[in-house]
């Protein structure tokens, strides 16, 4: 219920949210100084006058507190206040996030012994002069104060703590992906350690006030102060600690398992230790986790048959519709593999293209492009689609060359390929019936593509563009020297090529062309 009223009071207020519910809060002390008051009627005699006149210094002073501590939250909130404002920027994200996160634990820092040297000891002292207490009473009534005080910032640390989560909330969904806590905050262990015990001192004093003699007195509240604090740091503080044991054991069980889930270790547990939420929620983890590594086997398997970088999209994205983009394809081709074939056997065969395929998909990968499909001996590289690129005609062309000196470095003259680069548009997108989708690009781009590769058994180049791959080039790979122009099968005219510099010596042309075909 408390909850969902911040939430609502976060969305009305927007950017005045914060510090709305920082001076909200503040009635807490005034409650609880109302309260301490009350209490010391039970411990001495107290007209109704000089019961108000306290009741009113002790409101002014911790009024005076109260907006020493404003300004303090009020310099902590600017960048939380500009976030909310519509400053979304990643550095004011990350600050504000942080800030608000850490705003109960500055403020306690900030404000330090101020509470007490502004409210706590000028009352205590007020009050031994009013009712012409002796001196040696301001001890008594520092004590008490103190434990007041402790309780009060308990409250007021808790209570930011609590109104800040709706901020958080907002928040949190636009931080960056790199984004680190940074430095802790208080532990939970020790929130629990601190709070639960002073909860007991609490309740023993007031227990001790309401249940006392009539003839109590100020040293008397000295001594429930000193009973209270010994009797919650001794005999109930084991009940704190196996609580804090109870509770903590599990959230650290959490924390281990999903820094190993963090490292790449799907096969971290929660173990299951009760039937409470918290077993609940190790059940709910674990199953969130199985899934997450059933999910690793098919992004694996996937991407065993598909480029990774596709096989991601499509898991993201599910089913990539066609659209009409600007791309480079590359087409190699292993020259006279049919004539191998003939003499190999199908184990051989399908050794020799693995191989191949092996050697030249991961630099299609390197250079930003996938494998869109193998046909035959021959791949089709595809850079600029799924993933937008606009420097896919450099990609391409750094890829074939790296090709082609692979290949000679890995076979020498055991095997020759042939390698066609060209660019345009095409479309790209899924293409499939009958439950079975394929992502392809399709456009007279690819098939100019694959005309070009033939033609380099007639030039005896392994690796040729054309003018459209050439005036899409950015960066200087390499030197060109341009080819006479093809006639390329359904096209009505001339095609310009160009091959890379050095091309290979005439001597090595002329020895390609008289060289059977296949495989030296």
């Amino acid at each position: 219920m408390l909850k969902a009223g911040l939430k609502v009071a976060a969305a009305r207020l927007g950017a005045r949210y914060p510090l709305a519910v920082v001076i909200a809060q503040f009635w807490i002390a005034h409650l609880v100084a109302l309260g301490a008051i009350g209490l010391l009627t039970f411990y001495t005699d107290i007209s109704s006058g000089e019961f108000l006149r306290i009741v009113a210094v002790s409101q002014a002073l911790v009024f005076v507190e109260n907006l020493y501590t404003t300004r303090v939250a009020v310099g902590l909130l600017k960048p939380v206040c500009a976030w909310l404002g519509g400053e979304r920027d990643e550095h004011i994200t990350v600050v504000a996030w942080m800030r608000a996160a850490a705003l109960p634990r500055q403020v306690a820092r900030r404000v330090g012994l101020a509470p007490f040297l502004v409210s706590v000891l000028p009352l205590c002292g007020y009050i031994v002069w009013e009712l012409g207490l002796p001196a040696y009473s301001l001890l008594a009534l520092a004590a008490g104060g103190v434990v007041v005080l402790v309780y009060g910032e308990t409250l007021r640390y808790l209570a930011i703590d609590l109104a800040m989560r709706p901020v958080l909330e907002r928040i949190s969904p636009h931080l960056p992906d790199h984004f680190v806590i940074g430095q802790p905050g208080v532990p939970l262990r020790w929130k629990l350690l601190a709070v639960l015990p002073m909860i007991n001192v609490i309740t023993g004093v007031v227990v001790s006030a309401l249940s006392g003699s009539d003839t109590a007195g100020l040293g008397d509240l000295g001594l429930d102060v000193l009973i209270a604090v010994v009797v919650a740091f001794t005999i109930s503080f084991e009940l704190t600690v196996l609580l804090s044991a109870a509770i903590l054991a599990p959230v650290q069980d959490f924390q281990e398992a999903t820094e190993r889930v963090r490292a790449g270790d799907l096969e971290a547990r929660v173990p299951v230790t009760s039937t409470d939420e918290i077993g609940a929620l190790a059940q709910s983890f674990n199953d969130m986790v199985v899934r997450l590594e059933e999910r690793e086997r098919l992004r694996e398997a996937f991407g065993a048959y598909v480029d990774p970088g596709l096989a991601e999209a499509v898991l993201r994205d599910g089913t990539l519709a066609g659209d009409e983009v600007d791309v480079s394809v590359l087409f190699v081709d292993i020259r006279g593999f049919t004539a191998y074939a003939e003499q190999a056997t199908a184990r051989e065969v399908v050794a020799r293209l693995n191989g191949f395929f092996e050697l030249v998909v991961p630099i299609l990968l390197r250079h930003g492009g996938h494998a869109n499909k193998f046909v035959g001996d021959g791949l089709l590289g595809v850079f600029g689609a799924p993933e937008r690129r606009e420097d896919h005609a450099d990609r391409a062309v750094e890829a074939a060359l790296a090709i082609a000196e692979t290949v000679r470095e890995r076979y020498g003259d055991d095997l020759r390929i042939g390698i066609g680069v060209n660019s345009g548009e095409v479309m790209a997108g899924t293409v499939g019936g009958g439950g079975r989708l394929d992502f392809t690009v399709i456009g007279d781009t690819v098939n100019t593509a694959s005309r070009v590769e033939e033609v380099t058994r007639e030039t005896g180049d392994e690796i040729l563009i054309t003018e459209a791959t050439r005036v899409r080039l950015e960066r200087e790979a390499c030197e060109f020297e341009e080819r006479p122009g093809a006639i390329l099968k359904g096209k009505s005219r001339a095609v310009r090529l160009s091959a890379p510099v050095p091309a290979a010596a005439p001597d090595d042309r002329d020895a390609a062309r008289a060289a059977p075909p296949g495989v030296a």
